[in-house]
């Protein structure tokens, strides 16, 4: 029972022809995290997901999973309802994030993520996934609120947002007190990381799982998430 893993600088590096036991990388996920899991978009192309999740000789850990389902106003991803159903079926815990584009109305996005993604009540949280920078933070801000209210009225569960570690500490860290938040940090555990507002940490983008060629994101969880 093995993972396969890459870029995890704090993880046990005990290695066993280029594995890493599964109770080393439990005993090893960071102190005050409980649960591990990945991200994944068209960017890693059809997965087997029968195959990763169930088969013996594969024990991934994974304890969650997010599936990018739009992007902008008309932009889905190709991978979105493959992945669901997927998901769906193995009844493995999952989400779904919206790509923003600070330049396009922040309604119509939220719009268009809500006709591509219908909520069920053991969905876990819809995330906003901000990357871009606007004109002025001001107007980022003010777009991000539109497209988080619209979408937490129309599923009744408030969203997450997802940035970088850069991001949180200049434009967000004094804004959306109401708001739970995921960071991206990957060379470093930042400081800000212990703020109760960080639930979820991805931690490398480098992360290799058996059978997906190309690098998956990995991130632990604040929350205690099973399989």
């Amino acid at each position: 029972a093995v993972i396969v893993v890459s870029g995890l600088w704090y993880f046990n590096r005990s290695l066993q022809g280029g594995y890493i036991k599964r109770q080393n990388v439990l005993a090893s996920i960071p102190k005050g995290f409980s649960s591990f899991g990945i991200d994944v978009s068209h960017h890693q192309g059809e997965i087997d997901w029968e195959e990763l999740l169930h088969k013996q000789h594969y024990d991934t850990i994974i304890n969650f999973v997010y599936c990018k389902v739009t992007e902008g106003e008309d932009h889905v991803d190709t991978q979105w309802i493959r992945n669901r159903k997927y998901l769906q079926k193995l009844h493995m815990p999952h989400g779904a994030y919206h790509f923003f584009i600070p330049e396009t109305n922040a309604i119509n996005q939220a719009r268009h993520f809500l006709q591509q993604y219908k909520a069920e009540s053991y969905d876990l949280p819809p995330v906003l996934d901000v990357e871009r920078e606007a004109k002025n933070d001001k107007q980022l801000i003010d777009q991000m609120r539109l497209w988080l209210t619209e979408v937490e009225k129309q599923t009744g569960m408030r969203p997450i947002i997802y940035t970088s570690l850069h991001f949180f500490e200049t434009k967000f860290q004094q804004q959306f007190k109401e708001y739970k938040f995921w960071i991206a940090a990957y060379s470093r555990r930042p400081k800000c990381i212990e703020d109760s507002r960080i639930i979820h940490w991805q931690f490398t983008e480098t992360g290799k799982l058996p059978i997906i060629k190309e690098h998956v994101d990995f991130n632990v969880s604040k929350i205690a998430l099973k399989y």
